[in-house]
């Protein structure tokens, strides 16, 4: 897990397929800018038209206002038969807005589109363009404090960071959730109670942070069992990330005491995690613009451990424990699985030590 008062970032925003970049290198973008944008083709809807104007399939185009291609809006009128000097009159309406794709002689059928649906990407991050990826996205560089979790739900947004709780040892109860946190990162506390995610989910708070998250209180909020592996997909109008664990967990002090620090600051939150291969974890970024050089880069962060770098342990028996590198031992070491890995023996908090995988554990740079 990575706590950073002060990291260089540089974040890839990419269209999920070809589009137009509509900012360009050096451009200082915001939350909220739309840095590049694609458009999907719309739903088709076939229309029975012969039928519904009383004609014959055959000379279904002579009877039809609109051609292929021409646009159409709802409601407008796009076939008509007018008969029986004007007594008997049919007509075929556009069920949305879009454009007539087909007009069949032999079926007697109309396939009219919808107007293509605009996918953006934004900026998530405020920053600097360093790079325009053409058709595709932009890199966005910024420097920020970083505060990563260990599981979230949600997706991308951003929020003022309000301090709900005044210890890492509170559990953030519906109760303390009122209409004056809409729009604002709650963070605090051990957990967060299923009550209080549905009523802060309803009064439009943007994301909660907090020490542990149960799993039966997601099941609860989101009805239904979620899965691990990949998350961040939920249909819900908040982001949830705890920082520590599953369970009741005290937020580490060090990272309330930072989040503390940056109270009233906007932030950007994504709860999105993956688990598996290619591991994504949550996480929470307060931007600081203004700052030349960051203390850190985020390659920095992934450089080699040494004795004494403070550590996590994400797997089992010690998932959730923390600590600090006491040794790093030289070639691969049998583990009880009888597999081969580079260990380490950490040394935790309560003065236990284990060997354990590197794999195995999370960096923690304060």
């Amino acid at each position: 897990m990575k706590v950073t008062k002060s990291i260089q970032i540089k974040k890839e925003r990419i269209l999920p397929l070809s589009g137009t970049v509509l900012v360009k290198e050096g451009d200082r973008v915001s939350f909220d800018t739309i840095v590049a944008q694609a458009f999907t083709p719309g739903e088709p809807e076939i229309i029975n038209a012969a039928p519904k104007l009383n004609v014959l399939k055959p000379r279904l185009n002579d009877y039809m206002l609109k051609q292929v291609g021409d646009k159409i809006v709802k409601g407008e009128i796009i076939a008509q038969n007018i008969y029986l000097f004007g007594l008997m009159k049919k007509f075929v309406y556009a069920p949305f807005d879009g454009s007539l794709e087909n007009i069949s002689k032999y079926s007697g059928r109309v396939i009219v589109r919808g107007a293509p649906i605009p996918i953006d990407v934004k900026a998530y991050v405020p920053g600097i363009v360093v790079e325009v990826i053409p058709d595709q996205g932009v890199v966005i560089e910024t420097t920020a404090s970083f505060i990563q979790g260990i599981f979230g739900i949600g997706g991308e947004s951003f929020g003022e960071i309000h301090m709900i709780t005044e210890t890492v040892d509170e559990p953030i109860t519906g109760e303390m959730i009122t209409s004056e946190h809409a729009g604002k990162i709650l963070v605090g506390g051990s957990i967060v109670t299923a009550e209080a995610m549905k009523k802060a989910n309803e009064l439009g708070v943007v994301g909660i942070v907090t020490g542990g998250i149960s799993s039966k209180d997601l099941t609860e909020f989101l009805g239904y069992e979620i899965g691990v592996a990949i998350t961040g997909e939920e249909e819900i109008n908040i982001t949830l990330i705890a920082t520590e664990s599953f369970g009741e967990m005290p937020m580490a002090q060090h990272t309330f005491d930072m989040m503390k620090e940056l109270e009233g600051q906007m932030a950007s939150i994504n709860g999105s995690t993956q688990i598996r291969a290619g591991v994504v974890r949550p996480e929470i970024m307060v931007p600081h613009l203004e700052e030349v050089e960051a203390v850190l880069s985020e390659e920095n962060i992934d450089a080699g451990m040494t004795s004494g770098t403070r550590v996590r342990v994400i797997r089992a028996p010690y998932f959730g424990k923390l600590g600090n590198v006491a040794s790093l031992p030289t070639g691969l070491q049998q583990l009880e699985t009888e597999s081969k890995a580079r260990v380490m023996e950490v040394e935790f908090d309560d003065g236990a030590r284990a060997i354990v995988p590197r794999a195995n554990v999370e960096l923690i740079v304060e």
